[in-house]
């Protein structure tokens, strides 16, 4: 039914395409399903999982074949992440791992970095985490209090970072950290550290509301002596790293987003097929009928422009405004596509053990992690209002002058 109203997907259009599509359904029937409830009770999944993936070829598909990776483009990475989402079996934490730390590595990594760590992630010998996220500061990154003193040869790190996916399991993380602090010359940079390495601590997972199965925990430092072989790219130029990267982050976040929308939708249209009430199935009620052509129609159009970005960081022509875009909107259509769902279910759209329940708790934290979709309508104001927002800051700074 639905598929007779889809769009013809160009982005996900070989053969090659369809060989992954095939391979992932079966990775998620036998290595990941199955284990869901255990991932969800203990917060975390696996090693077992990320060394399947690993052998499967799925991390760190569009990283150079000289580094583990399968020299492929990013369209491979976004079918993993839509094709995780919609099977809602969201504890696996692949594409913080492929699609965030590893672009980080190759792009401003020393080759000597891209040697030591892109390999194993690729195997998922490894499992990587990003920490930029403060107790104190979410999405204002400028905020960070964490430190790195210069002491010669290695940076002295202290501080705390919260929320941090993968962090749990993680063998190293990418942090961000004030170094020089209190001089003229302050600035963010970002810094390799290894879960061996003296002074690193983790908290247990969090108990979530969604995405159970996903490891979310605090990351601590004390007096961490951390080489300096293991700043990434140029002290200081931290902050420049994380603004130019977040366009794909947040593109990635939308196209979970469409995964677990549809999802959600082929779900519940066999559901409403199924179940009978007043001697019909409850698809032949109008109200039925209107509200799944509603979620479908969103969900359409949201796709057709997640496609046209996917199509343009392929490119590497995505800007931050439209990336931005992409993350507001598919997220806030998967929060209400799955709400509507849910109540096309009825009770049973209230049992943790149906997959819709799952998919609503799921979609939730969309809305907020990458950026809150306030901080992505801030980013695209920002862009449309260019010169207003000069103009503001001209202003600002001669009254400090003044």
């Amino acid at each position: 039914m639905y598929a007779d109203i889809s769009l013809k997907r160009e982005i996900y259009g070989t053969e090659e395409h369809t060989m992954l599509r095939d391979t992932l359904k079966e990775f998620i029937k036998k290595d990941v399903a199955p284990f869901t409830d255990e991932w969800e009770e203990q917060g975390y999944v696996s090693r077992e999982v990320w060394t399947k993936a690993g052998e499967l070829g799925l991390l760190c598909m569009d990283m150079p074949f000289e580094y583990g990776g399968g020299g492929l483009d990013f369209s491979f990475n976004a079918l993993v992440a839509e094709e995780m989402n919609k099977s809602g079996c969201t504890g696996p934490g692949f594409f913080l791992h492929s699609d965030i730390v590893a672009p980080y590595i190759l792009k401003y990594g020393t080759e000597e970095q891209k040697q030591r760590y892109l390999p194993k992630m690729a195997t998922g010998e490894w499992i990587a985490a990003i920490g930029m996220t403060e107790p104190h500061c979410g999405s204002d990154l400028q905020a960070l209090r964490s430190k790195a003193e210069d002491k010669g040869d290695y940076y002295l790190v202290n501080g705390s970072k919260t929320f941090i996916t993968n962090g749990y399991m993680c063998d190293f993380a990418i942090i961000a950290v004030k170094t020089n602090p209190g001089t003229p010359e302050e600035g963010i940079s970002l810094l390799f550290v290894e879960s061996d390495m003296p002074g690193f601590t983790k908290g247990q997972p969090f108990k979530k509301m969604g995405m159970k199965g996903n490891d979310t925990c605090e990351l601590f430092f004390e007096d961490v002596m951390v080489p300096k072989k293991n700043l990434l790219g140029e002290e200081g130029k931290g902050f420049v790293y994380m603004m130019t990267e977040l366009a794909r982050e947040r593109l990635v976040v939308a196209l979970g987003a469409i995964g677990g929308a549809e999802g959600a939708l082929e779900d519940t249209i066999q559901y409403c097929l199924e179940r009978r009430a007043f001697k019909q199935p409850i698809a032949g009620f109008q109200n039925t009928q209107f509200k799944l052509v509603e979620c479908a129609t969103q969900l359409q159009l949201n796709q057709t422009f997640v496609d046209r970005c996917t199509a343009l960081l392929c490119k590497h022509e995505l800007s931050a405004e439209m990336g931005s875009m992409a993350k507001y909107a598919a997220t806030e259509m998967h929060w209400k596509v799955a709400d509507e769902c849910v109540q096309l279910h009825g009770g049973y759209g209230y049992m943790w053990e149906y997959g819709i329940t799952r998919q609503l708790a799921d979609s939730r934290v969309t809305r907020i992690y990458a950026g809150s979709n306030e901080v992505m309508k801030i980013v695209v104001a920002r862009g449309m209002l260019k010169e207003y927002f000069a103009e503001v800051r001209r202003a600002r700074k001669k009254k400090a002058m003044a």
